[in-house]
């Protein structure tokens, strides 16, 4: 299993129906356009996870009317200008054994090792690949706790933050769809902690809202491990 301090560590420089993200484009697509910014700038959150779950605002889920994956832009731009894809730059980051097609950029294969989801190793192969890239808070749940009114640029911003995206096992992934803390949790409890604290970061950074239930399930969650801090970039 891999340690929280390593997650957090692969983080700091960081559901769905088919393979890739988690809001339905596939594992395998490119989408290496350009943004204008260059990378994510809006600070993270800092301090303990379980008092920053205080500080969400609670509101009921707005429906989902007029979500569409484009609404937050091309899948996978390059906001950091280093050439790649921010797909590609989170399978490098994440994966182990990395092989690249092009020598740089393009990921042929990797190993998953202790997917922070189900805990097991899972093999990336590129065209038939188990790993996603899963947006930790979803697409589909942010457009429906605040994301609709935002413009377009948030958005893509928000798509493409390396703190809300993470390789996991693409099976576990679908069966997130675009859960929120209180319907759905990784299997693997280990990494439970980590992962709410994750989430409490996202929402807290863009102000996104939460439900009744789903502040409660992350106090629940994070009330089991008192000590877990807010991830940082």
């Amino acid at each position: 299993m891999r340690s929280s301090a390593a997650v957090l560590a692969a983080l700091l420089a960081v559901g769905g129906c088919k393979v890739g993200d988690q809001d339905g484009k596939g594992a395998d697509e490119g989408g290496s356009g350009s943004a204008s910014a260059s990378g994510p700038s809006r600070p993270a959150a800092s301090g303990s996870a379980l008092a920053a779950v205080s500080s969400l605002t609670v509101k009921g889920r707005a429906p989902k009317t007029g979500y569409e994956r484009d609404e937050f832009g091309s899948a996978w731009v390059d906001t950091d200008d280093n050439g790649c894809g921010t797909r590609e730059d989170i399978l490098k980051r994440d994966l182990k054994d990395v092989e690249f097609r092009d020598g740089h950029c393009l990921v042929a294969s990797g190993t998953l090792t202790d997917d922070p989801y189900t805990g097991r190793d899972v093999r990336f192969v590129r065209g038939h690949s188990e790993v996603d890239i899963d947006h930790v808070v979803a697409l589909s749940d942010a457009w429906q706790k605040g994301a609709q009114k935002w413009n377009r640029d948030k958005r893509l911003e928000f798509a493409n933050d390396p703190l809300n995206l993470i390789a996991v096992d693409a099976s576990a992934n679908r069966r997130k769809g675009d859960g929120d803390a209180a319907t759905w949790l990784p299997p693997n409890k280990a990494y439970r902690c980590d992962y709410v604290a994750h989430q409490v970061a996202v929402k807290k950074a863009y102000g996104l809202w939460v439900t009744g239930a789903e502040k409660g399930a992350m106090r629940r969650v994070l009330g089991g491990c008192p000590g877990t801090r807010l991830p940082a970039r």
